[in-house]
């Protein structure tokens, strides 16, 4: 009786012992009703579908442990494919022979701690990591057949701004004068700064780390402070006090000058006066 052409039907994969133990010999056979005949391709899950078998019945003569998986078969011919479900291959094996002289001992470095060792086991945990802590780190392997480095890995810390400083440049302050007010922060990322009058109810007044007066008025005395922020979180600076002392008016400069001439005249003939009445 004529049979008309057929894609494969699911195909079935049966596992022959069901107790697989290392050493062993395992067959997997995988069959599928097809017309004309399917063709069988075998595959390991964890091999990205990379095939490992071309024939109906996939035998390991001696299995390894390193087999243990998921295994499953694709039956195809000219009118299509079909997947069989995945079966799981578990090898069953003895203990290994521990080998103690071969086991590895590890140690940490720090790169900026001139090669002293920091930890001797194989992970190194932070349980509370400062930004102290920011620094390149590699690992060290030793057995009794030598000792192999690995590549270095680069801890980046982040962290808020700490409490800003300010400093005020010069210290004697004269109106007229380039007065230069610098806020500096340790920050991780890299902290923006904001300047603030006190009396201007927090409005920001300046941007920049340094706040510049390139000729100063005595209307800009005060109490001045910064703060310093990054994504982290935001600090504010002590106040510092602006006094901006007068300049003394010209005329008065001028005056003055001539009152002291005028004195200096005036002791200098009073001496002369005295010299000549002592004669």
């Amino acid at each position: 009786m004529f049979s008309p052409p057929d894609p494969p039907n699911l195909p079935s994969v049966s596992v022959s012992p069901s107790e697989i133990v290392e050493g062993s010999s395992v067959t997997l056979t995988c069959s599928s009703d097809a017309n004309p005949a399917a063709k069988y391709t075998w595959y390991k899950s964890d091999t990205h579908l990379k095939s490992i078998h071309e024939e109906p019945q996939f035998i390991f003569t001696s299995i390894k442990s390193s087999d243990s998986g998921q295994y499953y078969c694709e039956a195809g011919n000219t009118l299509g494919k079909s997947r069989s479900e995945s079966v799981s291959i578990d090898v069953k094996y003895r203990p290994k022979l521990p080998s103690v002289s071969v086991t590895a001992k590890y140690t940490w470095y720090k790169s900026d701690t001139h090669l002293k060792s920091i930890h001797e086991e194989p992970q190194f945990v932070f349980r509370s990591i400062k930004s102290s802590d920011s620094g390149q780190y590699y690992c060290e392997g030793e057995n009794k057949l030598g000792k192999s480095r690995s590549e270095s890995v680069s801890i980046d810390v982040k962290y808020r701004p700490n409490l800003p400083s300010v400093s005020v440049s010069p210290s004697e302050i004269v109106e007229g004068s380039s007065v230069t007010l610098t806020c500096s922060s340790d920050a991780n990322p890299a902290a923006n700064y904001t300047w603030y009058k006190s009396d201007t109810h927090l409005k920001s007044i300046h941007e920049e780390p340094q706040f510049v007066f390139r000729s100063i008025k005595s209307s800009d005395s005060g109490q001045y402070y910064c703060e310093a922020g990054n994504k982290l979180g935001k600090s504010r600076s002590e106040s510092v006090s602006i006094d901006t002392g007068q300049q003394l008016p010209q005329d008065w400069i001028i005056e003055t000058s001539e009152i002291i001439s005028l004195v200096l005249v005036l002791i200098t003939s009073a001496h002369m006066l005295h010299h000549l009445q002592s004669v």
